[in-house]
């Protein structure tokens, strides 16, 4: 069946398609309305070198020269990050901030890259989050930043740095506002409205077929007319018509 013939049958069984129609549009609406919603909430923070470097002076008298921070990029903060952000995906750190195995939310820590070749030369901490409520997906991205901080200095304390020398983590996007993440509720609504579609398509030619069925019956049943004008085939013998002898 081409497609003018297939738009035709749905033309003519309109009091099928339509009713089925509108049923499906108030599905997908119901469908979006009602799928669970997400919101994300996300933070960036930076590892900077102290004013005075990344070491202590052999020689008190000479100090070293005190610099900004943020123009001070020492090639270790890269690898400092990634050692950070090992230490906060464990499963220790996300019972501590709420996030159960299987739950609704979770929560993501990168370098803000997905290329590997640059995974241990960035001095970026991005963390982002995904919760059913707003409230809950910006807490959870505070209380890491708050674990960030403090992770950043234990890990700095084991190896027995002098305390000048550490490094710190600069919150350079504080927690955004959580935004509604939209994307899942519109496929969802888009596959609940093509399924109601293929429903209505689906009714219309279900109908079509069986009004063609039994006007293909009624015209079988009928008595088709013989030759001799009589609706009984020529030679059959009938009781209130019997058959004459010569």
């Amino acid at each position: 069946m081409d497609f003018w013939a297939t738009v035709l049958v749905l033309f003519r069984r309109w009091y099928v398609t339509f009713p089925v129609f509108v049923l499906v549009l108030a599905g997908a609406a119901g469908v979006y309305v009602m799928f669970p919603k997400t919101f994300v909430c996300s933070s960036s923070l930076v590892l900077t070198v102290p004013r005075g470097g990344g070491s202590l002076p052999a020689d008190p008298k000479f100090p070293n020269p005190v610099t900004n921070p943020l123009v001070n990029v020492d090639s270790g903060l890269g690898l400092s990050a990634s050692i950070l952000i090992q230490g906060l995906s464990t499963g220790e750190v996300a019972q501590r901030v709420g996030v159960t195995p299987g739950g609704r939310t979770t929560y993501k820590i990168s370098n803000g890259t997905t290329n590997p070749e640059l995974m241990i030369t960035l001095p970026f901490v991005v963390i982002s989050a995904e919760a059913p409520t707003a409230r809950e997906a910006h807490d959870v991205v505070a209380r890491l930043g708050r674990i960030a901080q403090d992770k950043l200095v234990e890990q700095q304390r084991a190896l027995g740095a002098p305390r000048a020398t550490y490094l710190r983590a600069f919150e350079v996007v504080p927690p955004t506002t959580p935004e509604e993440k939209t994307g899942s509720r519109l496929r969802a609504a888009c596959v609940a409205l093509a399924m109601g579609l293929f429903l209505s398509m689906a009714a219309a030619f279900a109908v079509e077929s069986g009004a063609r069925s039994r006007r293909a019956r009624s015209g079988a049943a009928k008595p088709q007319p013989s030759l001799n004008g009589s609706a009984y085939p020529a030679g059959a013998r009938t009781e209130s018509a019997p058959l004459l002898r010569r």
